[in-house]
């Protein structure tokens, strides 16, 4: 059973930062891709960043020049650090791993609420 626990939502201001983490259960040689998603009430659940085993990084057109994700190997760990917050940033964001090739694992979500 893979795990993943998030952490690093919360309240923040317009402009300010955030950074959001998620350790994994499983190795992460064991992981095909891993991703930040988020869902705003009322809307569909939206990819926001991706990152591959291979290294190669998509992010949503919204978040461009905004947002990094990057993973530490060592700590199976991946991090999404948000700067520039925008109220249209308010969301929950979940954690995503593709494992062992075809599996898809989520995380509980961590709130991330931009107001002043």
């Amino acid at each position: 059973q893979v795990q993943l626990v998030e952490s690093g939502g919360g309240l923040v201001q317009p402009g300010g930062s955030l950074r959001l983490s998620c350790a994994v259960s499983v190795s992460i040689f064991s992981i095909n891709a891993m991703g930040w998603y988020r869902q705003a009430p009322g809307k569909q659940r939206e990819s926001v960043a991706v990152i591959t085993s291979g290294d190669r990084i998509n992010y949503a057109d919204s978040v461009k020049g905004r947002f990094t994700i990057s993973r530490d190997n060592a700590k199976n760990t991946v991090y999404l650090q948000m700067n520039s917050l925008k109220s249209e940033d308010t969301a929950v964001y979940f954690c995503k791993v593709v494992a062992f090739g075809r599996y898809d694992y989520w995380g509980q979500g961590t709130q991330v609420t931009v107001s002043s």
